[in-house]
């Protein structure tokens, strides 16, 4: 069973999915959750702040996803290829969700939580890094930044994404994880640690 709060944020999401956050109005949202005026009052102090507050929980469980197709045992390239398919599969399996985090999220009301935002933004880093620290010193994933390495592994599959997300592409982005993964390990793995098909890894 939901609590009172858990059904604002539901509803503010669908609502946002429908209108965008411009077009959603407390009274909408109120309607959708079946919630009086001093209920959301009591847990949101504005739309902006359940706007914020649903960023977060989503950003929190995108992030859970990805930590979790990880472990210490993963080889590069084994790595590389989860990462890729944990954002692909997140973004189809739970898309009104993706759409609110990569397209309708907006800088006025993120600004405002841009604090929690990086700190949620680190813990997924420092879990990666704990997996690739020591390949990059043994010398199977090439030295690069944090934010380059997920620019590499993340960036094109985003593409895909908002592509589908938006309905400018009807395509199962999940259509692309293949390549996108070959591309990927061409950019991020040492060319002596890349074993063709077939190869023990």
């Amino acid at each position: 069973m939901t609590t009172a709060r858990e059904d604002l944020l539901a509803a503010g999401l669908a609502v946002f999915d429908r209108d965008g956050f411009e077009g959603a109005t407390v009274a909408a949202i109120r309607t959708r959750a079946r919630a009086s005026n001093g209920s959301f009052f009591h847990f949101f102090g504005s739309k902006k702040e359940l706007a914020g507050t649903l960023f977060l929980e989503i950003l929190a469980r995108y992030h859970a996803a990805v930590i979790a197709a990880l472990d210490g045992s993963c080889s590069a390239q084994e790595g590389v290829a989860r990462l890729i398919r944990a954002h692909l599969e997140w973004v189809v399996n739970s898309r009104r969700e993706a759409r609110y985090l990569f397209e309708i999220s907006r800088s006025e009301w993120t600004e405002e939580i841009r604090g929690a935002q990086r700190a949620q933004n680190s813990r997924l880093a420092e879990a990666v890094e704990r997996w690739r620290a020591p390949l990059v010193e043994r010398g199977e994933l090439l030295p690069m930044t944090s934010l380059l390495f997920f620019s590499q592994i993340i960036g094109p599959a985003q593409i895909f994404c908002r592509a589908w997300l938006s309905g400018r592409d009807r395509t199962d982005p999940r259509a692309q994880a293949d390549i996108l993964i070959a591309c990927a390990i061409r950019a991020v793995v040492a060319p002596d640690a890349i074993h063709k098909p077939g190869e023990t890894v």
